[in-house]
């Protein structure tokens, strides 16, 4: 299916958010009225770069690093498939979220409305300040911003109702599930490592119960690989 590149009109920003929501959020699924509501209110051209801010609102994964940034590569997901992953979070007024490789911080902001605190999580410290500085625009308010590798989670913290991993993940999630909450539940994009193609992934959520771990599927969907969470090449003779 061919992406929909919608470029925006920076004087016109609530318009161009009603649009994303009644033509990609609403047609996939996407039926949580507070999570439409955050969608609606959240100025997503805020938090991309300047490069790519007139197709913030396209159904398309944004490259997030500035020209000339020494930060990591980090992407921002496509609208549709980051409103599905949070309901599929099912977040409540009264969770404490963990929210890993935000990138700008976008995410972030979506989930701080929803839950009662939000942790972002970025892993070099040209990210971390890049999120702080978008998010100083829209007000930190109950956000948190910490630097760590994203593998390593913030256990301190914890433990979380919900953990939203932005990208896709190969393996690497156990410490993240051990700070999950009782009843707890993380979200993110599994892909398989054999697939060469990058097209084999499935947006997944974990949930604890009584200590022990569940996963069900929640929907097809790729992303970009965070490095983190990509299995180690393997030796071949």
């Amino acid at each position: 299916m061919q992406a929909t590149v919608y470029q925006a009109d920076p004087s016109d920003s609530a318009t161009q958010r009603q649009t994303m929501v009644d033509c990609q959020i609403r047609t996939f699924d996407v039926t949580d009225q507070r999570l439409i509501a955050r969608l609606l209110a959240v100025p997503r051209e805020r938090f991309v770069p300047d490069a790519v801010r007139a197709l913030a609102y396209s159904d398309v994964v944004l490259e997030m690093v500035e020209a000339g940034s020494r930060a990591r590569a980090r992407s921002l997901l496509a609208p549709m498939v980051l409103a599905r992953l949070i309901q599929g979070g099912r977040v409540v007024a009264s969770d404490r979220v963990l929210d890993v490789a935000p990138g700008g911080g976008y995410s972030t902001t979506i989930l701080a409305g929803l839950g009662s605190s939000v942790v972002a999580l970025e892993d070099t410290s040209a990210l971390r300040q890049e999120m702080e500085s978008r998010l100083s625009s829209v007000g930190l308010g109950r956000i948190q911003v910490i630097e760590r590798s994203l593998d390593q989670g913030v256990a301190e913290a914890g433990p979380f109702d919900v953990i939203l991993v932005n990208g896709a993940v190969e393996v690497g999630l156990e410490r993240l599930l051990a700070q999950l909450a009782d009843g707890g539940r993380l979200v993110a994009i599994l892909r398989d490592p054999v697939d060469a193609s990058g097209l084999a992934a499935k947006a997944m959520a974990w949930e604890k119960r009584n200590g022990e771990i569940g996963m069900r599927y929640l929907f097809d969907a790729s992303a970009p690989v965070l490095a983190a969470f990509r299995r180690p090449p393997a030796f071949r003779f």
